[in-house]
């Protein structure tokens, strides 16, 4: 767990050069709740919350939910199935891939899996443990 949780979103923020304004855009996050959060006058917000804003800072969900402290190594261990959802979702809320068709439900794991393997190779970024 991160010491200071909003300093921490701050500093992601700052890095990718965004404004408050340009994150609630691409995650749907109120700037000024985030703004709340950064200077220590919120609590750490919800998973939920952490799922929106981890595509808009380019860093996988399970990184901000350990730093939020929901999360912790030693405590948990996610299974295969749940590593490769958290996995889909970073994906698909990813702003930078907002176009094309959204399929509503019904994937199988392994085209969720699919997907998100293609995503890694077009972003160079790794989303799935091992392989």
């Amino acid at each position: 767990m991160v010491e200071n949780f909003g300093e921490y979103l701050r500093t992601l923020r700052v890095e990718k050069r965004l404004s408050l304004r340009e994150v609630e855009q691409q995650s749907g996050v109120s700037n000024s709740y985030l703004g709340l959060i950064e200077r220590g006058q919120r609590p750490i917000p919800g998973a939920d919350i952490l799922k929106k804003l981890a595509p808009v800072y380019d860093v996988p969900v399970r990184d901000l939910l350990k730093a939020a402290g929901y999360l912790k190594d030693e405590d948990i261990s996610i299974s295969e199935n749940d590593e490769i959802e958290m996995a889909f979702n970073y994906v698909m809320n990813d702003p930078r891939y907002k176009s094309g068709t959204r399929i509503k439900g019904g994937l199988t794991t392994d085209v969720k899996r699919f997907i998100v393997e293609m995503y890694e190779k077009a972003t160079g970024k790794k989303l799935l443990p091992g392989g």
